[in-house]
């Protein structure tokens, strides 16, 4: 792909991320309610909230946590194949539909480590998970400076600018006909596994954080056995 044409497409796919990854912060947010309930069932983790995920094996979460990957993985790959029938001209629409389908992903990830978000503090952790899964570094005094409201948008203007790049150049492949819904359904495949894997590190490595300050907590505050007092 020509240099010009890959300038020409970056600005469409960049303007396509913001209003996909936008949709998913607004309107298409998973609910953590309905999402516990099929954890439960479908997953059976033995949980009565998400603070129960800290009592089970590491192990069973991460194992849970690869299955919500390879689920966005399949569901990416789907709308690949069908966007990438038009090649370049149904690529816009392609990113804004997968980077909803990605950050759904990434918000399934947060809520099989523990990790709600329902106060702006927690919607904020969310969007930085997001942003390490696209290799964006947010600087913590960011947060501090802004309310939450503000801060999003912003950290979706440098998630877009960052993977719009990406995918430009990854995605150069749709422009050979006949080819393009293979390619497409695979770079999909592809991009939800990249940042799924990425996120769930970012998530398992804040639970483990959590689940050693409460293990240092317990032990600092044991009680003693009183010593026995010696006659004479």
């Amino acid at each position: 792909m020509a240099e010009q044409e890959k300038s020409w497409l970056r600005g469409p796919i960049e303007k396509a991320l913001i209003k996909g990854l936008t949709r998913a912060y607004s309107t298409v947010q998973v609910d953590p309610r309905k999402f516990l309930i099929q954890l439960r069932t479908a997953y059976r983790m033995p949980i009565s909230g998400y603070h129960g995920v800290y009592s089970l094996e590491i192990g069973e979460i991460d194992s849970v946590a690869d299955d919500v990957i390879r689920s966005g993985m399949k569901l990416a790959a789907v709308e690949g194949a069908g966007f990438g029938l038009g090649g370049l001209i149904t690529m816009v629409p392609d990113m804004g539909i997968l980077s909803a389908i990605t950050m759904r992903t990434i918000q399934k990830l947060s809520l099989v480590y523990g990790f709600q978000f329902n106060t702006d503090g927690e919607i904020a952790e969310l969007w930085i998970a997001a942003a390490s899964a696209a290799g964006v570094d947010i600087s913590r005094d960011l947060l501090e400076k802004e309310v939450v409201n503000r801060f999003v948008p912003r950290v979706i203007e440098r998630i877009a600018a960052r993977a719009s790049t990406e995918v430009v150049e990854k995605w150069a492949g749709r422009v050979i006909p006949l080819a393009s819904s293979a390619i497409g359904a695979g770079l999909n495949y592809w991009f939800v596994r990249a940042w799924g894997e990425r996120a769930k590190e970012h998530f398992r490595e804040r639970h483990l954080k959590l689940r050693q300050r409460a293990h240092e907590t317990a032990v600092g505050t044991r009680v003693l056995p009183a010593l026995p007092v010696q006659e004479g």
